[in-house]
């Protein structure tokens, strides 16, 4: 059987911003620096900060017992290098992957910031043209201006990437602090900021989207769980439980009968709660759209069917609940090369998820929801 993989990640080298970065941002990229023979890690040097490689984002081949940081040795080649990563895809038997990752530059400079939106996006879009028939791109793009935004929509599909990742909310303006923080607010935006993706402002983006004829993503809610934070486990559990807040706001504030074209994904969310919140948003609606003097072309359920998707790696549950509102679009994927990865024992993993599962009913799930999603043909 044919295998797509909605959720894949991509790791450019550490050398990529010099090739990348446009020209007036020469030297301004971070280093790559070689530990020493007694070091455990490599370094990426930027902004007068030094800190080791991050592995957790890419340790497939590393077996469960995996390092969050290391040298470059323990990364394999299929995170940068297109004829190595089919490989690792053949060995797992996947026939095409959607690829995220993304950037930015953790950079308190807004203009480096943007910029390194588009050395991302043109370098994924150089992976891709290796096999573009199994390598698809998700190119990842800021929400701090609608214009801005709109063009580099336009950007990406030309470049032929299939879909376009955004904040999970807007950001509310230009980057003011570096550092990790300027990286969060590229996954999870500003929740609590005066602009929602429901607002006018946001239409002529959501337009463009589907006049160029690419899925929107978003690959967090307002949480996220990264190493060294408070709380890491539970983290990741909010991380995907809150990607239901950002789809509620588009569907009570009628973005999908504005666009009824749109299609838009949570990603690497996990689907077993879609039934319930399908169901609890439809109740809700019911009881409260009255006073709210709130009316829907359709149930919020009816647009979980129609225009949201989600994906998950492993989850039994969410596969159990694939006839109930809101089952209809649910996508499979591997995660390579994530700390949660099935790679290279995916369908050893499918066969214990899928079990008593027809092939008619799987096959939706792990090859054609994600090519309705992301426009293959």
């Amino acid at each position: 059987m044919e295998l797509v993989d909605a959720d894949a990640h991509v790791n450019p080298a550490p050398t990529f911003w010099d090739d990348y970065l446009p020209k007036k941002f020469a030297g301004r990229g971070p280093k790559f620096v070689p530990g020493g023979p007694d070091d455990k890690n490599d370094w990426m040097e930027f902004e007068g900060n030094r800190k080791p490689i991050n592995l957790l984002s890419a340790v497939s081949g590393q077996g469960k017992n995996f390092r969050p940081t290391g040298k470059m040795e323990l990364l394999r080649a299929g995170n940068w290098e297109p004829a190595s990563r089919l490989a690792d895809m053949d060995r797992d038997g996947v026939t095409t992957a959607v690829m995220y990752g993304g950037g930015p530059l953790g950079t308190a400079d807004n203009d480096l910031y943007l910029a390194s939106f588009d050395a991302y996006n043109h370098w994924l879009a150089d992976f891709c043209s290796h096999d573009p028939r199994r390598l698809v791109g998700a190119a990842y793009l800021p929400m701090q201006d609608v214009d801005h935004s709109i063009a580099m929509v336009r950007d990406a599909a030309g470049r032929g990437l299939k879909a376009i990742n955004i904040p999970a909310f807007p950001q509310s303006g230009a980057i003011t602090t570096g550092g990790f923080g300027a990286q969060v607010l590229a996954l999870t935006g500003d929740p609590d900021g005066p602009r929602q993706y429901d607002d006018a402002e946001f239409d002529p983006f959501w337009k463009v989207c589907v006049d160029n004829d690419v899925a929107v993503t978003i690959h967090l809610g307002a949480r996220m769980a990264r190493p060294g934070q408070f709380k890491f486990l539970p983290n990741m559990v909010m991380s995907k439980l809150c990607m239901a807040e950002p789809i509620a706001i588009m569907v009570f504030g009628g973005v999908f009968d504005r666009f009824p074209e749109l299609r838009f994904g949570a990603i690497e969310s996990g689907s077993g709660w879609v039934a319930f919140v399908a169901e609890y948003m439809d109740n809700i609606y019911d009881n409260q759209r009255h006073w709210l003097q709130l009316e829907l072309a359709m149930k919020p359920s009816e647009y979980f069917d129609r225009n949201i998707y989600t994906s998950f790696i492993r989850d039994p549950v969410g596969i159990a609940n694939r006839r109930l509102p809101g089952g209809r679009n649910m996508m499979w994927s591997t995660d390579y090369p994530h700390s949660e990865t099935t790679w290279p024992e995916s369908k050893k993993v499918m066969d214990w998820q899928f079990e008593g599962v027809p092939e008619e009913e799987m096959r939706p799930i792990v090859q054609h929801n994600a090519r309705r999603f992301y426009g293959l043909n």
